[in-house]
């Protein structure tokens, strides 16, 4: 049997990040996943397809040129599925051979296969021939992800009612779909496929889109999607799903409505992709979502057994999983890190794309905390006006008592990039003054930043 100071499983961020960060500190280090799913969910599922599919989009549909050519823009007309797919192949190829590539280069063990505990100590791994294969560590970390969840009385065929796994493997492009839930992976495929001129139907029980962003922003988003066609039903509950027999699917609501569309996408939520990993041989447990409940250092009901990612759930992003990572292995190690989990951006890739850190009005207002806001619309920049911006906001919040910067909120162009630049002002403690008293490149979408501080400045004087 071979020992290893630190074994993980699941090659996705965080165990490819926990992996290398060990593997500096002078471990010797295994990690275990199938050789197909090398990069895990993140590489194959979730954030790069989605992320790539997005500028796929972007750039065929014309949809960010329509501002200056007019709504009837596109660059190539009648989209397919393998438009979509080519080079969504190609940068999923690229990705998992620089991963490789990442591990090999740092001394890193790879097996290939699937794991699973057969004690507190000892995994065994079944690879693709069947041999068995038993290994021992110090320290694990459980980085194996999750998946769609499925509700048991809907009618999954994954070609017509899909989740957001098999809906990468969809052979045409649907002239309508209906989408269950408004969570981030709903919204997201909801304004992709809205901007290819799908006719979208997106359904959700709660009462508001996206509750932990800030609402204006949400609103700003809200207006822009129905402005561009689709129907958004908030506070909606879905009674059934049924297939027709003309090939439709039928989506029956709560409240009697009736929305009749060729696909309907199930994005409710997800679950830890812990079954196969014999937990109840290392003696820890999982919650009602196959969820691994960890401490603030990431360590399970077993301390030397650690779990991060989207195992454990919120926030379930590839950034915060890479951190989280990191942390595991300096933990395990003894090493000390520094928490830079705190003050970190949350990235929605809709369209247009959307992006937060620290506190938002809503949860000031909550806890009663004075503060102003500073705002800056994107196509009153003159980089906006270059690029022909119709749309898009940047919202500074700024206490009142010390002026320091509370929260930054940004929708439209480049929303993901900007955001850095309010993060490190947040992180490092900066306030109204960094913003007025600092040069800016002109033109830049940026410059905003000191727009929005300038019309905070003024609401205050």
């Amino acid at each position: 049997m071979q020992h290893f100071d630190f074994i993980i499983i699941g090659s996705g961020p965080a165990g490819q990040k926990a992996a290398i960060q060990a593997a500096k500190l002078g471990k010797k280090v295994a990690i275990v996943d199938k050789k197909i799913n090398l990069g895990g969910n993140c590489l194959h599922t979730g954030t790069i397809p989605s992320k790539t599919l997005r500028e796929i989009v972007l750039y065929l549909s014309g949809y960010t040129q329509r501002g200056f050519y007019g709504q009837g823009y596109r660059l190539k007309d009648d989209l397919t599925m393998e438009d979509l797919t080519q080079r969504l192949h190609k940068t999923l190829k690229r990705e998992a051979e620089v991963i490789l590539h990442q591990l090999h280069r740092n001394n890193v063990k790879v097996f290939d296969g699937m794991a699973s505990f057969e004690n507190e100590k000892n995994i065994q791994i079944i690879d693709p021939k069947g041999k068995r294969i038993h290994l021992s560590a110090d320290y694990f970390l459980i980085a194996t992800g999750s998946h769609p969840h499925r509700p048991a009385d809907y009618p999954f065929d994954d070609k017509q009612v899909i989740d957001s796994d098999s809906l990468l493997d969809l052979n045409n492009l649907p002239q309508s779909m209906t989408i269950i839930g408004a969570g981030v992976i709903g919204v997201e495929y909801a304004s992709i496929f809205n901007a290819m001129d799908v006719q979208v139907n997106l359904i959700d029980g709660r009462d508001q889109l996206l509750g932990f962003m800030d609402k204006e922003l949400t609103d700003h988003l809200v207006h822009q999607l129905r402005d561009n066609g689709m129907s958004i039903r908030m506070g909606e509950q879905v009674e059934s799903i049924e297939k027709q027999s003309d090939g439709s699917i039928l989506t029956k609501l709560e409240s009697g409505k009736k929305l009749i569309t060729e696909t309907v996408l199930v994005a409710a939520g997800r679950s830890g992709n812990t079954a196969n990993l014999a937990l109840e041989n290392a003696s820890v447990g999982v919650n009602k979502r196959q969820l691994i409940e960890v401490n603030e250092n990431y360590q399970s009901s077993q301390a030397h057994i650690y779990a991060a990612g989207d195992v454990i759930g919120f926030p379930s992003l590839a950034s915060t999983s890479m951190e989280q990572g990191r942390q595991v292995a300096c933990h395990a190690f003894g090493k000390n890190f520094c928490n830079t989990l705190e003050n970190f951006p949350f990235g929605i890739y809709s369209v247009p794309e959307m992006s937060m850190v620290g506190m938002t009005e809503e949860q000031l207002t909550k806890n009663k905390v004075p503060y102003e806001v500073g705002i800056a619309r994107l196509r009153e920049t003159a980089r906006g006006q270059i690029i022909g911006l119709e749309h898009g906001l940047l919202k500074l919040i700024f206490s009142l008592d010390t002026q320091e910067l509370l929260g930054v909120h940004i929708i439209g162009e480049g929303a993901t990039e900007l955001i850095h630049i309010g993060q490190a002002a947040l992180v490092l403690k900066g306030g109204l003054n960094y913003f007025l008293e600092n040069t800016f490149n002109y033109p830049t979408l940026a410059e905003g930043y000191k727009m929005a501080a300038l019309d905070a400045w003024n609401r205050m004087n």
